[in-house]
């Protein structure tokens, strides 16, 4: 029972020296308030400790528990609440699209951020000295309605016609005697001989056909058993000699009672140039093994990289205009002929093949090339630089010019582009000024990235405070692609 009373009264004891040692704290720093109030400097405010747009008449704590900042005679004059003209509303303090006629609290006990009659405010507000936007070089153009749609503008690669490129791969071991296709470059005519090679195979199968043929003819009175046989026998002769692509002719040739040859010919499967050759006169190679590869100039490909939103303009069968600055001033046509089925999630493109008629083998595979698609015209929209936008791979922004240094970050809904402009479907007013330069180093010189991160969802927002108020403060996390 002593114990127990000795236990209360030292509990007691310690909550008296607590709450005495917070009332002396809390009265002493009253009185350095006052003391510093009547000194020379007179406090004005007192501003949020984390920088946050936000002040008080009074001293008090942010929902961390820390200190608001007081604010002195001519030290932020230009700033003081006076100087910011009445109150209009007030603000969510988390960025929330909320906002009251008279002082509150979020849901989390924070208060309502104050909005003032002379101050634009806001979670997305950036601010810049002048003679910092003049060292930039900021420069701004108003959104205007331009002409959208239009013909649709590309680069590309010339390519060879997939279609009309033939590999000689010989279905045969053998060994190149003679060597005709010597060098790359060369023109080949449909059955011209490429080569002619020694392959002990068919040399084989070609004494074997003529044995069959022999026997067929001594045989013609014999059974029918034997003559079937003799007949089998000739039949997988040919049928060999055929898989290893010996020519109609040298079989014809065997039939009609001629020696077998101890070489045979390789015959060009297509009319085109050798592009690559790995063969050489008198070297073994192995059956399937490439040794040429022919390919028909006539036609070539033009591989585009096609913008994702200008994939509307890509039909099959439209007519593109290709140029080269190998050829300037001449104008070759083509027609689109496939559009992948793919997207390059990077780069946001897809490519499109686009067929051309090649008189002359003047377009060289490997040479780049300009194309425009004839597109339908949608109209007038708004329009701003394409140099305006930024894109973050999750969301597209611009930043606003409101004067005496001041942009907001505003998110915008991207649509077609044309002539270096890109059309605002929705977040943009004519008339409005646009960072159109520098607005990557205004981000860099500024806070862009925080006014970027008040832009997402109140789930994230939500949840980034809880884990913010459950530890000690840390700079805010930003999101911005791109840096």
């Amino acid at each position: 029972m002593k114990t127990t009373v000795k236990v209360l009264s030292a509990s007691i004891a310690a909550i008296a020296l607590a709450y005495g040692g917070y009332w002396l704290g809390s009265k002493q720093n009253q009185d350095i308030q006052v003391n510093t109030s009547q000194g020379t400097r007179k406090i004005l405010y007192y501003r949020n400790p984390m920088g946050l747009p936000d002040t008080s008449q009074t001293p008090k704590k942010d929902p961390m528990g820390m200190d608001y900042i007081p604010v002195y005679e001519g030290e932020d004059q230009a700033a003081s609440p006076d100087a910011k003209g009445k109150i209009l509303y007030y603000r969510n303090p988390m960025g929330l699209p909320d906002t009251s006629k008279t002082p509150k609290k979020d849901s989390m006990g924070m208060d309502y951020i104050p909005v003032y009659e002379n101050e634009v405010s806001g979670p997305n507000l950036v601010r810049i000295s002048p003679e910092k936007i003049q060292r930039l070089g900021v420069k701004t153009a108003a959104a205007e309605l331009r002409q959208t749609g239009g013909d649709v503008r590309a680069v590309g690669q010339i390519t060879f016609d997939e279609r009309a490129v033939a590999t000689i791969a010989p279905r045969y071991e053998g060994w190149v005697e003679r060597l005709v296709a010597s060098a790359v470059g060369d023109y080949v005519q449909r059955g011209q001989v490429l080569f002619e090679a020694y392959s002990p195979d068919i040399y084989a199968a070609q004494q074997e056909y003529q044995l069959a043929i022999a026997g067929e003819r001594q045989l013609s009175s014999a059974s029918e058993d034997a003559r079937a046989g003799v007949a089998r026998l000739s039949s997988g002769s040919v049928q060999r000699l055929k898989q290893w692509e010996v020519s109609d002719a040298d079989i014809k040739r065997l039939q009609q009672g001629a020696a077998p040859r101890r070489t045979v010919a390789f015959h060009s499967p297509v009319s085109g140039v050798i592009v690559e050759k790995t063969v050489l006169q008198g070297a073994r190679f192995m059956p399937g093994e490439a040794l040429l590869r022919i390919a028909d100039l006539s036609r070539v490909w033009l591989q585009l990289d096609l913008a994702e939103q200008d994939l509307g303009a890509a039909q099959v069968g439209k007519v593109v205009n290709v140029t080269l600055d190998a050829w300037p001033g001449e104008v070759f046509k083509g027609k689109v002929d496939f559009v992948y089925p793919v997207l390059n999630a990077e780069t946001r493109t897809a490519k499109v093949r686009v067929v051309l008629a090649n008189p002359g083998n003047r377009l060289k595979p490997g040479l780049y090339a300009h194309a425009v698609l004839a597109g339908s015209a949608s109209g007038q929209q708004i329009s701003v630089p394409e140099s305006a936008v930024i894109d973050s791979g999750k969301r597209q922004l611009v930043l606003i010019s409101l004067g005496e240094g001041r942009f907001e970050a505003r998110e915008i809904r991207a649509g077609s582009r044309s002539n270096g402009f890109i059309a605002v479907q929705s977040g943009l007013s004519v008339g409005e000024e646009v960072v159109m330069t520098a607005n990557f180093l205004i981000d860099a010189e500024s806070n862009l990235k925080a006014a970027v991160s008040n832009m997402a969802t109140a789930s994230q927002e939500k949840a980034a405070t809880a884990s913010t108020a459950a530890s000690a403060p840390t700079p805010a996390s930003h999101e911005h692609g791109g840096h």
